[in-house]
């Protein structure tokens, strides 16, 4: 994948965004669970009051709390608190709308801040917990068992507790008192703080303040906060994945369009190299893979990490008793997924080999349906693509099972998880070691850390497929064309006079053994038609391949008005060519915009001069639309002769001073051949024609005629000349002609 990362470059103001935004996501929904465990510990069971130490406290009560502090404890708490009457006139107002018999009672307000509240929160809640435990020892012996201190203050009156607790303390020891507060010092935090902040409501509720309110404001503070962060997290997660759609959608985009600028430029060379079917599934299905990589992937490596990370911590927090269920889950998933990656990893490069077989059948099949039909091969080709697809099935089955069977498993490990907290959870609850609302919100954290798990095993699978496919694609980027540019080209300073020199040309396709052409040499001269013919195999189309660099030549040099053409930048060269191939190929539009293929800019006069020239207005007038007639896709919705007549005429339009005719007229009847090559020669003027050709007819008048016969040149001459010194040519056109023809 890193081959590819010059691409995510160019939106690294839209990868960094996504990032933060995927940060933020999951800051927020790490504190969700957080913020629901609060509800239910703080908003539920301590009826929403959260602090420890009380904001406000009577002197009567706070008095009585002194019996279960030792005295540096007492020192500390006292400090920690100013008496209503010494407070300043807006602190006094601040605290009679909360509570509104603070005055009468002259109530202890808390002042302290920073280490000084929260040594009096320590203070507190031992104190509070000291005599939570004290009432319920009292309640045992009077015969009414609770279960726990915090039972004991739900709903407890202080009106009873300032008649009843200083004669149970006159008649309590002081070591029972020393043990109760030594008890207190070493209970957990937790559950000192529950019990003080339980407690709490009551010295509320004796300054008069409605303890119904609070706790309602409290939850819908909370919930509201929740409301917010979670709309924010849609909002960021929204957000985020519009970033990184557009990174993926942008990253396609230049690759397919990269990829198809670069297959533009291949070479024959390269085009043998890598098949037509091949080059169509890199540009189009692996292009789409590495884009999902992108979309999805990448979310998943910023935010799993972030979620499983925080979701540890967090639940750490939350309980460290419980964290091993954690690791186990974790531990269990991972050797599921090591185990799946290494199966079906494997299978995912033998996956994208098979769709490009199943392209090239495919598209042999409906290329060639004409053949097919007429051999009577439907079956036959029905088997190639049935194995073919078969293949591909059988891998994707493999794949899609195994991917499957992860998340019955996923879902097994989630569950149990979810039951062994539970279970757990319930036995630390009833020990007093943890609040109901933890032990929530530890299973919350427990189900982030594994799904966040999941996300980094789904892009370990992601990640390698999109890494192959990626490769393919650079494969492609990275192939340089045989032929390329010179460094500093040089110019034939306009238009071309057209002269073609061979000088010692010989050639060789890449991996061959031997040339196909040797040692060619002659020169084709403007205002002439120099033809080329030969049985079939003797290299005729790949010599005039040469002229337009569609291949280098291995040896020698083909000369353009005496400029190696290996010197000329591609465009220049090509723009002083007409060529014709053999195969007559349109595109879909229409007559017109084929024509004007070869000229932009040409005049209506000129396209219809050109059509007239190559025979070609016949059918175009019979047409009702004209040269507005729509051609389908690869010209299929007209005959091979008027494909190729159709051809010639977009050559011709270029009016270019080299004409290539790749054995153009092979699609053509006699008097049709015969009609337009009277009309050629005065179209063409001055140009240099070449022509490829298989019928002795259409070369005659030729003023040049090079005859090839295994790659060498075996005459070159007029037709008359040739039949008397070139027994290879006299053989093809005593084969062709007839004797009165001949003479």
């Amino acid at each position: 994948m890193f081959k590819l990362a010059r691409y995510v470059k160019r939106y690294g103001a839209m990868f960094i965004l996504g990032v933060i935004l995927l940060f933020g996501q999951a800051i927020m929904e790490l504190n969700l669970p957080n913020m629901m465990s609060n509800i239910v510990n703080v908003g539920i069971q301590n009826g929403g009051i959260e602090e420890v130490a009380p904001k406000a406290i009577s002197p009567l009560s706070f008095a009585e709390l002194n019996y279960f502090m030792t005295e540096s404890d007492f020192v500390r708490a006292q400090a920690a608190y100013t008496l209503y009457s010494e407070l300043d006139a807006d602190t006094q107002a601040k605290t009679l709308k909360t509570f509104p018999d603070a005055e009468a009672q002259n109530a202890l307000v808390l002042t302290a801040t920073g280490d000084a509240k929260d040594e009096a929160d320590t203070v507190m809640g031992r104190a509070g917990y000291a005599l939570a435990n004290y009432m319920m020892a009292a309640a045992e012996q009077a015969g009414a068992p609770v279960t726990d201190a915090t039972e004991t203050t739900a709903d407890i009156d202080m009106q009873q507790i300032h008649q009843m607790l200083p004669l149970l303390i006159s008649m309590t020891p002081q070591a029972a008192l020393d043990e109760v507060i030594a008890k207190a010092a070493a209970t957990d935090a937790i559950m000192t703080d529950a019990t003080a902040a339980v407690l709490n409501k009551a010295y509320y509720k004796e300054l008069g303040a409605d303890t119904d309110a609070i706790q309602t404001n409290y939850i819908l503070h909370i919930g509201i906060i929740m409301v917010l962060l979670s709309l924010a997290t849609v909002a960021c997660a929204v957000t985020a994945g519009f970033c990184f759609a557009r990174l993926g959608a942008g990253v396609a985009r230049d690759l397919r369009r990269d990829v198809f600028a670069k297959v533009s430029g291949f070479s024959n060379t390269e085009m043998d190299k890598f098949s037509t079917a091949s080059l169509i599934t890199r540009t189009t299905n692996d292009v789409t893979q590495v884009q999902m990589m992108y979309t999805m992937a990448m979310r998943f490596m910023v935010f799993a990490p972030i979620m499983g990370v925080g979701g540890i911590v967090m639940a750490l927090q939350k309980s460290t008793s419980m964290s091993w269920l954690i690791a186990a889950a974790v531990g269990i998933l991972l050797v599921v997924f090591v185990i799946m990656i290494l199966a079906v990893l494997p299978k995912f490069k033998v996956i994208q080999k098979l769709v490009d077989r199943l392209n090239l059948v495919s598209r042999e099949n409906l290329g060639g349906i004409m053949v097919v039909r007429a051999f009577s091969n439907q079956a036959f080709q029905e088997k190639r693509f049935e194995k073919a697809n078969a293949d591909l099935t059988r891998n994707n089955l493999f794949v899609g099972r195994a991917m499957v069977l992860m998340f019955p498993i996923m879902m097994l490990v989630m569950n149990g998880l979810s039951l062994f907290i539970v279970w757990m959870g319930a036995d630390q609850i009833a020990q007093s070691a943890i609040q109901v609302g933890d032990m929530m919100a530890f299973i919350q954290y427990a189900m982030q850390v594994v799904m966040a798990f999941l996300f980094i095993a789904m892009v370990f699978v992601m990640v390698p497929r999109a890494s192959v496919l990626a490769d393919r694609i650079d494969e492609v980027l990275r192939s340089e064309s045989v032929i390329r540019d010179p460094e500093n080209p040089q110019t034939l300073g306009g238009r071309a006079k057209g002269e073609i020199v061979f000088n010692n040309v010989s050639f060789k396709y890449a991996g061959a053994d031997e040339d196909v052409l040797h040692d060619i040499s002659f020169t084709a001269k403007p205002g002439q038609t120099t033809a080329f013919i030969g049985s079939t195999g003797s290299g005729k189309s790949t010599l005039i391949s040469l002229i337009p660099r569609f291949y280098n030549v291995t040896s020698g040099s083909v000369t353009l008005d005496g400029v190696d053409v290996r010197a000329l930048s591609q465009h220049e060269l090509r723009a002083n060519i007409g060529f014709i191939p053999q195969k007559g190929l349109l595109f879909s539009g229409t007559i017109e915009s084929n024509l004007r293929y070869g000229d932009a800019n040409a005049s209506d006069e000129t396209l219809r001069r050109a059509a007239e020239v190559a025979q070609a207005t016949e059918f175009i007038d019979a047409s009702d639309d004209g040269f507005e007639t729509e051609i389908s896709q690869g010209g299929t919705n007209v005959s091979g002769g008027q494909r190729q007549r159709l051809s010639i005429a977009r050559a011709l339009v270029k009016q270019a001073p080299v004409y290539i005719f790749d054995d153009s007229f092979s699609a053509l009847d006699f008097a049709t051949d015969a009609r337009l090559r009277a009309a050629l020669k005065p179209y063409t003027g001055g140009a240099t024609v070449l022509i490829v050709a298989q019928r002795v007819s259409t070369i005659m008048t030729a003023e040049q005629i090079v005859v090839l016969d295994e790659g060498r040149i075996a005459g070159i001459g007029t037709h008359a000349e040739l039949l008397k010194t070139c027994p290879p040519y006299r053989e093809i056109a005593q084969s062709q002609l007839s004797e009165e023809e001949l003479a």
